[in-house]
């Protein structure tokens, strides 16, 4: 049985983070010299000791468009696929591989779905939260393990459901909803475009427990906000 390595970061409960904000090109440069900063979940870094060594390796930006992880990766030396459903993102992304002469290959598509690359053809994905938007987050799991060499690393972040029990703005600190939850289906056709699409509660069970089902070793784990806390 394939046993891959398996490190996350729980999203927290709180509202915040910016993902549509491409690294400048200060930061690629920094990347150049091996600083830098990854976020799988808004404020709290990765720890530098979660990364394989990036020169050759193979990664892929699992929904990771926006220009601001994979152009780090590929500043290492690494071979990079981003892969990511929003047009917005993977422009952001083009952008900055343009601005900055690197090699990463930019794919459209939908993680619902299987998957379009071989067995076994990464070292690392790497899987900032996104698979609020998923229904079936199980089949996530199994197909990044599918994908995953031997011994390759999973690092994912992932919202905990306690986030969807609260409101927006005045309300973040008020029970309005109950889990599981499954968006707003009154929002316009406009609104979910912004949104991404209707977001949906997993419990850890599924998030963690399907990761285990899938066949990965839980190796690290640690918790952030979702909101920055003065």
């Amino acid at each position: 049985m394939l046993t891959s390595i398996l490190r996350c970061g729980i999203h927290g409960l709180f509202e915040g983070g910016e993902w549509s904000l491409p690294i400048s090109h200060q930061d690629f440069v920094k990347g150049l010299d091996g600083q830098f900063d990854m976020y799988l979940t808004p404020y709290k870094p990765v720890p530098q000791n979660w990364f394989i060594p990036l020169d050759g390796t193979k990664v892929l930006g699992l929904a990771s468009g926006g220009g601001q992880q994979c152009p780090v990766f590929a500043a290492q030396q690494a071979d990079v696929t981003v892969f990511d459903y929003s047009n917005q993102q993977l422009e952001l992304e083009k952008m900055v591989v343009e601005r900055e002469g690197s090699a990463i290959e930019i794919i459209k598509g939908d993680m619902s779905k299987r998957l379009p690359f071989e067995d076994e053809s990464f070292d690392m994905i790497f899987h900032p939260v996104s698979n609020g938007y998923v229904e079936d987050v199980e089949h996530v799991w199994k197909e990044c393990h599918r994908i995953l060499k031997k011994g390759g690393g999973l690092l994912a972040g992932f919202t905990n459901p306690a986030l969807y029990l609260f409101g927006e703005g005045e309300n973040r600190l008020t029970i309005v909803n109950k889990l599981p939850f499954k968006g707003h289906t009154d929002q316009s056709e406009e609104e979910l475009v912004q949104t991404g699409g209707i977001q949906l509660s997993h419990s850890l069970e599924t998030q963690i427990g399907g990761q285990l089902k899938a066949g990965f070793q839980l190796q690290e784990l640690y918790e952030d906000h979702h909101h920055k806390v003065d």
